[in-house]
């Protein structure tokens, strides 16, 4: 009786772990940060149930744990990031994570509670930007772009503050996680603020910005995957839905120019 009830058991949990035709789950665990990777997730969830993959995406507040746990396998693939940050990542951690698709595009802005242009801060201001390689030079370069500092090659997609040759107002620069930086604006006289964050702190880009990137940006925000499993057929069809026209529509009618489809 107990074995009978024992292999029973055995057979409830194969079939659970099986689709309708007998075949593996096809779950998908992909790691995002929550605006507007997981929004967009969200939307083609049900696309990809017509095709047979269980999406389940998990959210971060961090740009680091994606991409560890990216590599210990804890995850399938994530969708946070730019190249730029990615290539830092593979580099400081001897990694080998591979960008699968350029998603969108989230322009960086320049953001302030105490003055309402670049032109009106103080002499010595107190300016934040993220502590991360990528990020950090993309807060200077959009600082150069909009001549409040000048750096020796503004095309440097690594600049640091080493890097300044010019910086007429004596602007003070203090790093930060970039998840902190909306929580102290109002601390502050300039924070330089990532998309998704700012984003998911009620701001809107395109209207409460000093200074942002142009539509031409080259940060894209790419899916990206281990070199093991890029060609899975389940991480193809990820890759597909996120660069469909239902995906491009959802961005033009959310986010209103904050951000933007990359293909």
């Amino acid at each position: 009786m107990k074995k009978s009830l024992l292999l029973s058991l055995f057979a409830a949990v194969a079939l659970a772990a099986c689709g309708k035709s007998g075949e593996p789950s096809q779950k998908l665990i992909v790691a995002a940060t929550a605006v507007p990777h997981a929004e967009i997730l969200e939307v083609v969830k049900p696309m990809l149930k017509e095709q047979g993959v269980d999406l389940d995406v998990r959210v971060f507040n961090d740009y680091v744990q994606p991409n560890d746990q990216l590599v210990q396998k804890q995850v399938d693939v994530n969708y946070f990031q730019t190249e730029p940050y990615l290539d830092a990542y593979n580099r400081d951690r001897k990694s080998g994570l591979v960008t699968v698709a350029g998603v969108h595009i989230e322009p960086f802005g320049a953001y302030s509670r105490k003055v309402k242009s670049l032109d009106e801060l103080r002499e010595g201001a107190d300016v934040v930007i993220p502590n991360d390689p990528s990020n950090n030079s993309r807060a200077l370069i959009l600082l150069h772009n909009a001549g409040v500092i000048q750096l020796q090659d503004p095309k440097n997609a690594l600049a640091t503050q080493r890097d300044i040759i010019a910086n007429p107002k004596n602007l003070k620069f203090r790093e930060l996680d970039s998840a902190m930086l909306p929580r102290v604006l109002d601390q502050v006289d300039l924070a330089l603020i990532n998309t998704n964050y700012a984003l998911d702190a009620g701001l809107n880009p395109t209207q409460d910005a000093l200074a942002i990137e142009s539509k031409d940006s080259p940060y894209v925000n790419f899916l990206v995957a281990r070199p093991d499993n890029k060609d899975d057929p389940r991480v193809q069809k990820l890759a597909k839905a996120l660069t469909s026209p239902q995906v491009k529509e959802f961005i033009a009618q959310k986010y209103k120019g904050a951000v933007l489809p990359a293909f």
